[in-house]
């Protein structure tokens, strides 16, 4: 369908300020442009509560933010482990403050998440150390957080979901803890792909071909390979076993080929799948709740889904 004309609006005046190619940017600039952005996610929801907390990581202690829903049914809820997206190199818990918490009161869990290291002062690979730390400490620690240890799901937005990805892959291979969902929306799932969407929506559509240039080479450094299944999770060889999966992408977004490509996989590998593609709607499009009525509706989408796959 046509793109959504909030978003036509935005992309026309965004293109009519003729920012620079992200290229361009420092790193410093490109996490305060992204916090810029997601200053569009509209008013904060309500949830039934917040803590900040530390857990133990591979490289000292990690921030995490705890938020429970709103009008929770019983203080133990099933969990969603939360990576947020910024290109491995932007982002934090204050950034995806709202997204957290539309999430937590969508999906009726308690959701947790990870304020994980960042490039280029933390480079590939310590962004999957601490994840996978993390979802260790909080499945052996589960009463104490109040989440069923048989609830536990991982997701994350863009570069959050490639993270919640190759957790995940890792999870199951290692066979150390259940995650029995992921949640993947609007993923990053091969730097290497050379996609039709790719090719569309290789400008103008937000996140570009230069954004993703960018944050690829601050996160993998001189020597790391792009096509690593732990860089590009599409690529890992074996999806067997992996736990049912919810992938949400956007019609407009460069990177939807891709997101379709990794449910088709796990489809054909005897993974439940629910894959849906958000008609009109680019990239970030569900952290942009001011401008974008629709990412109401698309959250009310997301809550049923998850809430279908973790009961």
């Amino acid at each position: 369908m046509p793109l959504d004309p909030y978003l036509k609006r935005f992309l026309d005046r965004l293109a009519a300020m003729n920012p620079p190619s992200a290229l361009s940017l420092t790193v410093s600039e490109r996490r305060h442009a992204l916090q810029h952005l997601l200053g569009f996610s509209g008013q904060a929801e309500a949830v039934g509560g917040v803590e900040d907390r530390s857990l133990p990581g591979p490289n000292g202690l990690m921030r995490t933010r705890i938020y429970t829903p709103a009008d929770a049914p019983s203080p133990v809820l099933a969990a969603l482990i939360y990576f947020h997206g910024g290109g491995f190199v932007a982002g934090g818990l204050d950034s995806h403050d709202a997204i957290c918490r539309a999430l937590t009161n969508a999906s009726g869990c308690r959701l947790i998440a990870v304020d994980y290291r960042l490039a280029p002062e933390h480079p590939f690979p310590a962004a999957i150390s601490d994840g996978y730390a993390a979802i260790c400490w909080i499945a052996a620690h589960a009463a104490q957080l109040g989440i069923d240890p048989d609830r536990i799901g991982l997701c994350g937005d863009s570069a959050g979901v490639t993270l919640a990805a190759v957790v995940c892959q890792q999870a199951v291979q290692r066979g150390e803890v259940r995650v029995a969902l992921q949640f993947l929306l609007c993923p990053i799932m091969d730097f290497c792909a050379e996609t039709a969407s790719r090719r569309a929506f290789a400008e103008g559509y937000l996140v570009d071909k230069a954004t993703l240039e960018h944050d690829l080479k601050y996160y993998l450094g001189p020597d790391a390979d792009p096509a690593d299944p732990r860089v590009s999770p599409l690529r890992v060889t074996q999806v067997t076993g992996l736990p049912p999966t919810c992938l949400h992408t956007a019609e407009y977004d460069p990177l939807r080929d891709e997101g379709e490509a990794y449910a088709e996989r796990l489809r054909l590998a005897g993974v439940p799948t629910t894959y849906r593609c958000h008609s009109g709607m680019i990239h970030l499009f569900y952290g942009m709740g001011a401008l974008i009525p629709y990412a109401a509706t698309a959250y009310r989408v997301i809550g049923t889904d998850i809430r279908s796959m973790l009961t």
